[in-house]
């Protein structure tokens, strides 16, 4: 099945996620993409949305490969990985540091940030594709001491919902293909979002009037 664009994949999700209309729900976007389709499931239910920025680390000899990924607190490195370079891990998690610091300040756009202590957080991205970034997301988040952590995505392959579901305490996931490229293939329209459709988006989400957020990691 190939999801139309984000918009379509988003509507899908809701279904699945409609048994916590009830409860105390902030849902945590993963920006880039997860951006839209967030904005559209907070704004359905009624939910407070927010951000939340992680960035994976790419391998010396291919950086669209991840062996490990960054949040503003934590770092996770694929424990297969012992061939990469010390030096390389200390220079790449500080450069992504510092980029993740520097967005954070650009998405936030003065606003404070929400407590998700003793809430519901669901975590949306377009696709999970290793899912080490989401791993990392999940454990940030345990810190804060919500009442559980859902992730949902339109699209994983069956390796990655099976280690997010160790860290995770639900996962929703509408595609498991067993046959997985990339996250796009399954997209007819996988158009980039801009750092500037993100910031226009966060600042009309969130239905609560507390303005664009992130939770804190």
């Amino acid at each position: 099945m190939l999801f139309r664009n984000r918009e379509e994949a988003a509507r899908l999700l809701i279904g699945p996620l409609e048994r916590f209309r009830s409860e105390r729900v902030v849902v945590l976007s993963i920006p880039r993409g997860g951006v839209p389709m967030g904005c559209a499931v907070a704004r359905h239910f009624g939910w407070e949305h927010g951000f939340l920025l992680t960035k994976k680390i790419g391998h010396p000899t291919n950086p669209e490969y991840a062996i490990g990924a960054v949040g503003s607190s934590m770092v996770y490195v694929d424990e297969k990985q012992t061939d990469i370079p010390q030096s390389y891990l200390e220079s790449e998690i500080a450069r992504i540091r510092t980029s993740i610091t520097q967005r954070e300040k650009r998405f936030l756009q003065g606003q404070s940030r929400p407590s998700i202590e003793g809430k519901t957080v669901i975590i949306i991205d377009d696709g999970i594709a290793t899912g080490l970034t989401m791993r990392v997301s999940v454990l940030m988040l345990r810190r804060q001491n919500p009442k559980k952590i859902i992730v949902a995505a339109p699209v994983a392959p069956p390796s990655s919902v099976k280690m997010i579901r160790q860290v995770a305490d639900e996962v929703v996931v509408l595609q498991t293909p067993s046959d997985f490229s990339s996250v796009g293939e399954f997209y007819e329209d996988f158009s980039e979002v801009t750092d500037e459709e993100v910031m226009r988006l966060m600042g009309h989400s969130v239905t609560n009037g507390s303005g664009g957020q992130v939770a804190s990691p």
